[in-house]
């Protein structure tokens, strides 16, 4: 008869009582009676045509049957095991590949202080960082492309939406513009025109084109990109303006010579959020993943606060 024809805590009584060389070690292990061991061990016996342990001075020794058995059968329990509860992880010694998708500026100004604690607390560990339109091209994260993403996120069946920190917005022009000083009128606003960014078709600022209506002003968009940097870069070198993340500006603004611009338009205050989907929610390794991000997140800069839940 086969292993796998065997019953399964058969096979585990006989497991232990290998290892634990004794039946009342054994029992003590299982939290059963000896004559539990002995009863199950006699039926190991018929179904084997071996007598798996004999008797020596105070212990047990396996007969060669048992100890060829010994090893296979370890193994496959362990196996079974790591299948139905998973297998330990162990941060300082793994070697998974773990996915992030976040837009530029969060790559800029967060991601760096992520690998730093990665690099420290799971150093055979890697990241890939993709942005938020592959994210959405590659099936969201139902899919199995993508581990967590960090951005405005939206709720929907099956995903897990956590606060995480909040991002001001500030409207920027290159340091020299003809018309721009520190602060500009309504007038000169409406005549000024803009970059838009769209992290993905269509996922721009919703609220600015409704703010610049309040006023009366429809923005002028000469040009749309599809990350911050980009848009940085254009406003740098043009007449054109644009409205970014100001902890991006922070850290970009003195290198592309750009200023930070007042304008009549209120800043915006966008919540970006930590998400993920159900199918990696009780992953150990995405739990500590996810809270790598926290910590990384939670290291304000420029123009973002911590999000409260």
């Amino acid at each position: 008869m086969s292993l796998a024809a065997l019953d399964l805590n058969l096979l585990l009584v006989l497991d232990t009582v290998l290892a634990e060389r004794s039946v009342v070690r054994a029992a003590r292990r299982l939290h059963v009676t000896p004559s539990a061991i002995s009863n199950s061990l006699a039926r190991l016996r018929a179904a084997l045509g071996d007598p798996l342990i004999t008797r020596s001075g105070r212990g047990i020794v396996p007969t060669p049957r048992a100890a060829e058995l010994a090893p296979a059968l370890a193994r496959a329990l362990r196996d079974l095991d790591h299948a139905v509860h998973g297998a330990a992880f162990e941060p300082a010694t793994t070697t998974r590949q773990f996915s992030l998708a976040i837009a530029d500026a969060g790559q800029v100004v967060r991601l760096p202080r992520l690998a730093a604690l990665m690099a420290a607390e799971m150093p055979r560990a890697s990241l890939r960082v993709v942005g938020i339109d592959t994210l959405l091209t590659g099936g969201g994260l139902a899919s199995t492309e993508v581990d967590v993403a960090v951005g405005v996120g939206e709720k929907a069946p099956g995903m897990h939406l956590e606060p995480l920190y909040r991002e001001r917005t500030v409207l920027v022009a290159r340091r020299d513009h003809p018309q721009v000083g520190d602060r500009v009128s309504k007038s000169v606003l409406a005549g000024l025109r803009h970059v838009e960014v769209q992290v993905a078709p269509g996922k721009g600022y919703r609220e600015l084109p409704g703010a610049y209506a309040r006023l009366g002003i429809t923005r002028d968009v000469a040009l749309i990109v599809p990350n911050f940097s980009a848009a940085a870069a254009v406003v740098a070198d043009t007449d054109l303006v644009a409205t970014l993340p100001a902890s991006l500006v922070a850290r970009l603004g003195p290198r592309f010579g750009l200023r930070t611009v007042q304008s009549p338009v209120p800043p915006l205050t966008i919540t970006i959020n930590l998400w993920w989907h159900e199918r990696t929610d009780a992953d150990p390794a995405m739990i500590a993943f996810r809270d790598f991000i926290r910590r990384a997140g939670a290291r304000g800069g420029v123009g973002a606060t911590r999000a409260h839940p």
